[in-house]
């Protein structure tokens, strides 16, 4: 008897059972902004003084913080496309990050191209080079190095970066150090008058890369990279070119990476070098490997717990009489959490929780010699 095709009604059951946790995260955080605005009673939008509409409040402030969580998750996300599903390790994940937002910010307000060339480049065009050009840079960055292994290959990536970082700045025409402002962008994104907007942009364009990266890893290419982290040589004995897959991985890793920066910046309404400092390449691997290398969720969660914890605890705490500036030892406080996260998942959050559900489950069970297979970490 042959099965028969399933009803549009199956599809949504199924994806409802496969992915309730990532349908009821996304809602919350879409009604997470009105949320908050109906808790402290000052809306989504901002705050009304004096007939005047201020753009403050609590629920703008968190809007902004989710924001910034969001570009941590994506540049997480892209780093664990290079390191955890196909096993290229990469120290200059910030050079891509900065090219991104410098590339925007000298395309809108730096370059009169419409004196030189006649051309008025959009927000959207200056977006599109972006992407192009850190895509060609990654590929012609895997293509020089990727024949170095392992930490030559990570080496010769931090150096190119901070090339990039020194350069930028000393550059005077971005200002070197100070760096300038972004200041010509589309109204409806200007995240000073219009957050709630970017808020809802971000979280998009964050669920579209998240979806990319799953598609992708449970596609025949995903499974290629997948088999070349396991054992690149055995990858090539059965002949695979694994040159061409770990080309695309950071390729494709490198355009989101500068899609994060460019949506940092927007943020921020600023460019300057500091987006090209070692911070968003060792940010984004303690996140990964906290997370949970090689996994869709490891990533995201990684990212909102660093982060998070970062905005809420690196302050002063009153105990009693006692002050204890939490900031002054943040870095210290991190690399403890980093090194007790370490010993007691080894795996990350969500792949060491994983492996206890399946023992869990195969409690009891006799155990057998299963063949040697390579999978996708399914969340």
């Amino acid at each position: 008897m042959q099965n028969q095709p399933k009803s549009p009604l199956d599809y949504i059951v199924e994806i409802l059972r496969s992915d309730w946790f990532y349908l009821l995260l996304i809602a919350f955080l879409i009604i997470f902004p009105h949320l908050v605005g109906w808790v402290t009673g000052e809306g989504p939008y901002g705050v009304e003084v004096r007939g005047r509409l201020r753009y403050v409040g609590q629920s703008l402030f968190w809007q902004s913080i989710i924001i910034e969580v969001l570009v941590f998750v994506i540049l997480a996300m892209s780093y664990n496309l290079m390191f955890g599903f196909t096993g290229v390790i990469s120290f200059g994940h910030a050079l891509f990050f900065g090219l991104g937002g410098f590339t925007v910010g000298i395309m809108m307000d730096r370059m009169d191209l419409v004196d030189q060339i006649g051309l008025q480049p959009t927000f959207w065009s200056s977006i599109l080079v972006a992407l192009v050009l850190s895509g060609i840079i990654g590929f012609v960055m895997g293509l020089v190095s990727l024949r170095l292994k392992g930490v030559y290959f990570a080496i010769f990536t931090l150096a190119v970066a901070e090339m990039g970082f020194i350069w930028t700045s000393r550059w005077a025409y971005t200002d070197a150090e100070d760096g300038f402002p972004l200041q010509n962008m589309p109204e409806f994104l200007n995240p000073s008058r219009n957050r709630l907007n970017y808020y809802y942009i971000t979280l998009v364009i964050t669920v579209l890369c998240f979806l990319l990266i799953r598609r992708l890893m449970n596609s025949p290419t995903g499974r290629v990279m997948l088999a070349i982290r396991e054992n690149e040589d055995r990858a090539q004995a059965i002949g695979f070119n694994t040159l061409r897959y770990k080309l695309l991985s950071i390729t494709v890793a490198s355009m989101m990476a500068s899609l994060a920066g460019i949506i940092h910046v927007v943020l921020n309404k600023k460019v300057g070098p500091e987006i090209m400092s070692t911070q968003f390449t060792i940010e984004p691997l303690l996140m990964t490997i906290i997370g949970g290398i090689g996994t869709f969720s490891g990533p995201v969660l990684g990212a909102s717990f660093l982060h998070l914890s970062e905005r809420i605890l690196n302050r002063e705490f009153v105990i009693g009489g006692l002050t204890l500036n939490v900031g002054e030892y943040w870095s210290l406080i991190l690399g403890i959490v980093f090194i007790v996260v370490v010993l007691i998942f080894p795996q990350g959050f969500v792949g060491t929780v994983r492996g206890w559900l399946s023992d869990w489950r195969n409690r009891g069970k006799p155990k057998t010699r299963d063949s040697e297979t390579v999978t996708a970490s399914g969340d």
